[in-house]
Protein backbone atom coordinates (compact mmCIF):
# COMPACT_ATOMS: atom_id res chain seq x y z
CA UNK A 1 0.00 0.00 0.00
CA UNK A 2 1.47 3.34 -1.07
CA UNK A 3 0.70 6.83 0.17
CA UNK A 4 -0.34 9.54 -2.30
CA UNK A 5 3.31 10.64 -2.69
CA UNK A 6 4.25 7.16 -3.93
CA UNK A 7 6.01 6.16 -0.72
CA UNK A 8 5.13 3.29 1.59
CA UNK A 9 3.59 4.40 4.90
CA UNK A 10 5.83 4.14 7.97
CA UNK A 11 5.82 0.73 9.62
CA UNK A 12 4.85 0.50 13.28
CA UNK A 13 7.31 -1.79 15.09
CA UNK A 14 6.09 -2.35 18.64
CA UNK A 15 9.08 -4.41 19.83
CA UNK A 16 11.68 -2.01 21.29
CA UNK A 17 14.59 -4.43 20.74
CA UNK A 18 13.74 -4.69 17.05
CA UNK A 19 13.40 -0.90 16.88
CA UNK A 20 16.82 -0.49 18.47
CA UNK A 21 18.42 -3.00 16.11
CA UNK A 22 16.91 -1.32 13.07
CA UNK A 23 18.02 2.11 14.31
CA UNK A 24 21.58 0.91 14.92
CA UNK A 25 21.73 -0.84 11.55
CA UNK A 26 20.41 2.29 9.88
CA UNK A 27 23.06 4.39 11.64
CA UNK A 28 25.84 2.05 10.55
CA UNK A 29 24.71 2.08 6.93
CA UNK A 30 24.00 5.83 6.97
CA UNK A 31 27.55 6.36 8.23
CA UNK A 32 28.81 5.20 4.86
CA UNK A 33 27.34 8.22 3.09
CA UNK A 34 26.13 10.79 5.64
CA UNK A 35 27.84 13.08 8.15
CA UNK A 36 27.86 12.02 11.80
CA UNK A 37 25.89 15.07 13.06
CA UNK A 38 23.11 14.47 10.55
CA UNK A 39 22.76 10.85 11.61
CA UNK A 40 22.66 11.88 15.27
CA UNK A 41 19.93 14.44 14.55
CA UNK A 42 17.80 11.88 12.73
CA UNK A 43 18.20 8.84 14.99
CA UNK A 44 17.58 8.87 18.71
CA UNK A 45 20.76 7.97 20.56
CA UNK A 46 18.90 6.24 23.42
CA UNK A 47 17.15 3.93 20.99
CA UNK A 48 20.41 2.97 19.29
CA UNK A 49 22.11 2.27 22.64
CA UNK A 50 19.54 -0.42 23.40
CA UNK A 51 20.46 -2.26 20.20
CA UNK A 52 22.28 -5.58 20.38
CA UNK A 53 24.31 -4.42 17.37
CA UNK A 54 25.38 -1.27 19.22
CA UNK A 55 26.17 -3.36 22.31
CA UNK A 56 28.30 -5.76 20.21
CA UNK A 57 30.26 -2.87 18.69
CA UNK A 58 30.68 -1.29 22.12
CA UNK A 59 31.87 -4.57 23.65
CA UNK A 60 34.33 -5.08 20.79
CA UNK A 61 35.71 -1.59 21.37
CA UNK A 62 36.05 -2.23 25.10
CA UNK A 63 37.85 -5.53 24.48
CA UNK A 64 40.26 -3.82 22.06
CA UNK A 65 40.85 -1.04 24.58
CA UNK A 66 41.57 -3.53 27.36
CA UNK A 67 43.95 -5.49 25.15
CA UNK A 68 45.76 -2.33 24.09
CA UNK A 69 46.01 -1.19 27.73
CA UNK A 70 47.41 -4.56 28.79
CA UNK A 71 49.98 -4.50 25.98
CA UNK A 72 51.07 -0.98 26.95
CA UNK A 73 51.25 -2.01 30.60
CA UNK A 74 53.41 -5.01 29.76
CA UNK A 75 55.73 -2.84 27.67
CA UNK A 76 56.03 -0.27 30.47
CA UNK A 77 56.72 -3.07 32.97
CA UNK A 78 59.48 -4.49 30.77
CA UNK A 79 61.03 -1.03 30.36
CA UNK A 80 60.97 -0.46 34.13
CA UNK A 81 62.53 -3.88 34.76
CA UNK A 82 65.30 -3.14 32.23
CA UNK A 83 66.03 0.17 33.92
CA UNK A 84 66.03 -1.37 37.41
CA UNK A 85 68.42 -4.06 36.23
CA UNK A 86 70.68 -1.44 34.66
CA UNK A 87 70.76 0.57 37.90
CA UNK A 88 71.70 -2.54 39.90
CA UNK A 89 74.40 -3.40 37.37
CA UNK A 90 75.76 0.15 37.59
CA UNK A 91 75.84 -0.15 41.38
CA UNK A 92 77.88 -3.34 40.96
CA UNK A 93 80.39 -1.44 38.84
CA UNK A 94 79.56 -3.06 35.51
CA UNK A 95 80.49 -0.91 32.53
CA UNK A 96 77.69 0.72 30.45
CA UNK A 97 78.60 -1.21 27.28
CA UNK A 98 77.95 -4.55 28.99
CA UNK A 99 74.76 -3.22 30.59
CA UNK A 100 73.56 -2.06 27.15
CA UNK A 101 74.09 -5.55 25.71
CA UNK A 102 72.32 -7.28 28.59
CA UNK A 103 69.38 -4.89 29.04
CA UNK A 104 69.03 -3.72 25.42
CA UNK A 105 69.01 -0.13 26.68
CA UNK A 106 71.00 2.47 24.76
CA UNK A 107 74.24 3.84 26.15
CA UNK A 108 72.50 7.23 26.42
CA UNK A 109 69.70 5.73 28.54
CA UNK A 110 72.26 4.07 30.81
CA UNK A 111 74.21 7.32 31.16
CA UNK A 112 71.01 9.11 32.20
CA UNK A 113 70.38 6.43 34.83
CA UNK A 114 73.97 6.78 35.97
CA UNK A 115 73.58 10.56 36.36
CA UNK A 116 70.54 10.16 38.62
Amino acid sequence: MRSPGGQSPPVNIPDSVTQSNIAASTAVLAGLVLEKDLIQRILRRELMRESVIYQDILEEGRAEGIERGLAEGRAEGRAEAQQELAVKMLQEGIIPEVIARVTELSIEQIQKLQAN
